[in-house]
């Protein structure tokens, strides 16, 4: 349960109709504590979010059990007012409601929610059709009046399964719907198997259309999430497996196009759909409990401030039964930042395990949400529906009997639009309005105007925003204010000065889940990284042979010294399982509880053709079935760095975990850092990096390993990979260790 602490208390004089005295007083501050799913679920994986107009949020989850023993369910609905209580709503589908052309023993995975046309629409992965049962995946969807259900499924895919032709089924899994500024709608989906896809679908979202659009390499990618953010579309993805118990090193990155259909590019440039994929990372693990975080969902709070909601893996808790069994994958939620045009959880920090301010929820200036009528002068409450309850009716003039706050001011509602309705904030400093087909933003003078999309219908609900923060003001009509939109328009105007006032609207409209909130200040830098200082011990090759301080485990003589560099023909064998025979090169590790190795790799591993697992790099080893290794490896068709995690996860028999995470992109050149240090349990924590050129660092997942005797650290050149005549050569041109600041 949420802890509840006073921020603030201002009085508050009684204000006659049309007037204001004060500014409100802000409600009691929130804080949550990952996993939220606690309250009422040990895992709850493949969340996904929507805010109802009953001033709830509906999270929905993939059809694991909830707990140990339990059954498995049919897809999962909760809901929250503040993240912190939370309501166990039941199942999405019951036997008799769930889709007729799912085999009859198909999961339903992956819920993606979204509401547009009058109605929520789900969308979700069968995993098996009745039609060609035995793998067949395909994406579903579902409509219902409310976030509750009941769902009533369509009587077929909306994206039918995809044949590899090899007698089997392409990866046609993870569905994200979008609504686009072109008026359409887009649905990505896919994952490692067959890459990750874009089709456009009907008006109405039941149903593909047109010739699909390959926008993610496979073998690196699923569980996608897109959204529209000032001026590009963002496409984010989880990488590696999700389901590797205590190794899992899922993680998520991002690309972006201005084009729905991308080409979708990293900050560098590289894309997503090449052999030496690209990606910017969103989240990964930082070395605290939580593994294996992403398949995410993106959502806006009150104060305007984006969450990545998303599952993680508690290392010392990884399975829901039985070792090898059902990964034990509960929700999270944590702050997702926007720094220089990219989305960084808690500007890089990754999970949060420790109490965070929790999603803003509520309004300000006297509104309450669900009866916002209450909070307005010369507003009509009407008795509204169902799912939403009353709601505000505005003809003419209205406005709040309180004050907005001033300075960057955030308003947000569900609404019903006349044939014109205008929205003013701070005596006039900030004026939106939706007249005709177009949406017009005027602010210090200067004004723009946005064409709204042909198929726009006024008469539904949709979801208005204004926002003011700093000198940036926003405008911007979507369906439920998930990345999604009909149209923004945008403005920025120097030394903008928003005043305490009554907000006001001016023309037609009905109006529903109102907030009225000062912005979150915005995160504008990542947190800091490991940084090297000065020079402790290492080896630059310089010699005839390997300096003092190495030592090797299972030598292997066709690795050699000579012009500057190490050169060790990749040895067709590998570390992972059963496979304990490939050689490890050591070097002693400087004393201290705070260091950083680094090392230059040259491997050329070419691009686009199979080369399982061909890989060399740098390792941290305790044992052969307990050790971190970060490459540069041959994936099938893709060149990945993985830095990979083995350790005995079944001590009953010896069986052993594998999993990895992504970091950074690969290249035939490519600098490696290991960031070592002790953390307060005395456990051994390596974070990694990579460089394409040396100078700028991509610093990524964490992975740690138990107290007690250092690891020792060193170099690897192997893979048990499909063969190559000569084997690839892996060029080291040191190894040096500094100390971490």
């Amino acid at each position: 349960m949420p802890r509840r602490i006073l921020a603030a208390a201002l009085a508050v004089a009684a204000v006659a109709a049309g007037t204001t005295a004060a500014v409100a007083a802000p409600p009691l501050a929130v804080t949550t504590q990952n996993d939220i799913s606690k309250p009422f679920a040990d895992t709850y994986a493949d969340p996904a979010i929507i805010q109802g107009r009953d001033g709830y949020w509906y999270a929905y989850a993939t059809s694991d059990p909830l707990v140990a023993n339990g059954p498995f369910g049919l897809m999962h609905m909760a809901r929250t007012k503040d993240f912190g209580s939370w309501e166990y709503l039941g199942t999405v589908f019951s036997d008799a409601t769930k889709p007729a052309w799912a085999a009859p023993g198909s999961f339903f995975w992956a819920p993606d929610i979204r509401y547009f046309g009058g109605r929520y629409v789900m969308y979700f992965t069968v995993t098996d059709t009745a039609a060609n049962p035995g793998g067949d995946p395909a994406i579903g969807v579902a409509t219902a009046p409310t976030p509750a259900g009941p769902w009533t499924a369509t009587g077929g895919p909306v994206v039918t399964p995809k044949p590899d032709g090899n007698g089997g089924y392409f990866g046609t899994i993870d569905p994200a719907m979008l609504t686009a500024a072109d008026g359409k709608r887009y649905l990505y989906y896919g994952g490692f198997y067959g890459g990750l896809w874009v089709t456009e679908l009907t008006p109405d979202g039941l149903q593909a259309v047109g010739t699909p659009t390959q926008v993610a390499i496979g073998d690196r990618y699923e569980g996608s999430y897109a959204v529209y953010r000032d001026g590009w579309y963002y496409l984010t993805a989880s990488s590696s497996n999700c389901c590797a118990g205590p190794t899992t090193g899922y993680s998520v990155f991002a690309g972006r196009s201005k084009s729905p259909r991308g080409p979708f590019l990293d900050a560098d440039g590289a894309s997503m759909n090449e052999s030496r994929v690209g990606g910017t990372t969103v989240l990964t693990q930082n070395g605290n409990k939580w593994i294996g975080p992403g398949h995410h969902a993106f959502f806006t709070d009150a104060a305007g401030q984006d969450h990545i909601l998303y599952h993680a893996i508690d290392r010392a808790k990884p399975w829901l039964t039985d070792p090898f069994g059902i990964n034990r994958r509960p929700m999270l939620v944590d702050r997702l930042d926007w720094i220089d045009g990219w989305p960084r959880t808690r500007a890089g920090a990754g999970p949060s395990e420790t109490p965070q301010p929790a999603p803003v929820t509520g309004s300000a200036a006297g509104i309450t949400p669900a009866d916002p009528a209450s909070g307005l002068w010369n507003a009509t409450r009407r008795p509204g529906d169902a799912l939403g309850g009353p709601t505000a009716q505005i003809r003419g003039v209205a406005a709040t009997r309180q004050s907005a706050p001033a300075g960057s001011v955030r308003v947000s509602a569900d609404v019903r639009l006349g044939a014109s309705f205008t929205t003013v904030l701070g005596y006039g400093a900030v004026v939106a309005s939706i007249v005709g087909d177009k949406l017009v933003l005027v602010a210090g003078g200067r004004t723009t105007a946005v064409r709204l999309p042909a198929g726009f219908d006024r008469s539904r609900w949709n979801r208005l925003a204004v926002q003011v923060t700093g000198s940036t003001v926003t405008a911007r009509i979507s369906d439920a204010g998930l990345g999604d939109l009909y149209a923004e328009a945008r403005l920025v105007v120097p030394k903008l000065k928003v005043k305490a006032a009554p907000v006001r609207w001016l023309g037609q409209a009905e109006v529903d889940n109102l907030t009225i909130r000062p912005v979150a200040e915005p995160v504008r830098r990542m947190v800091a990284v490991p940084q090297p200082g000065k020079l402790l011990a290492g080896d630059e090759f310089n010699g005839s042979g390997l300096g003092a301080g190495w030592s090797w485990l299972r030598p292997d003589a066709a690795a050699t010294v000579a012009n500057g560099k190490l050169s060790w023909p990749l040895q067709d064998t590998d570390l992972v399982g059963g496979g304990n025979n490939a050689g490890l090169l050591f070097h002693r590790t400087p004393a201290g509880d705070r260091w950083i190795a680094e090392t230059k790799l040259h491997l050329d591993l070419g691009e686009g053709d199979i080369r399982n697992y061909q890989q060399a790099g740098m390792i941290v080893h305790r044992t052969d079935d307990d050790f971190a290794r970060l490459g540069n490896v041959a994936i099938w068709r893709t060149r990945q760095t993985e830095y990979g995690r083995e350790l005995v996860a079944r001590p009953s028999d010896g069986a052993t975990s594998y999993g990895g995470a992504a970091i950074g992109r690969s290249a035939p050149d490519l600098w490696m850092r290991l960031a070592f240090h002790r953390n307060a349990a005395g456990e051994h924590v390596y974070r990694a990096a990579t460089s394409v050129g040396g100078k700028n660092w991509t610093w990524g997942a964490a992975w740690v390993l138990p107290a007690g005797e250092t690891p020792r650290l060193g170099l690897y050149a192997h893979g048990d990979f499909t063969g190559a005549d000569p084997a690839p050569v892996a060029t080291f041109d040191y190894l040096r260790f500094y100390e971490s600041k």
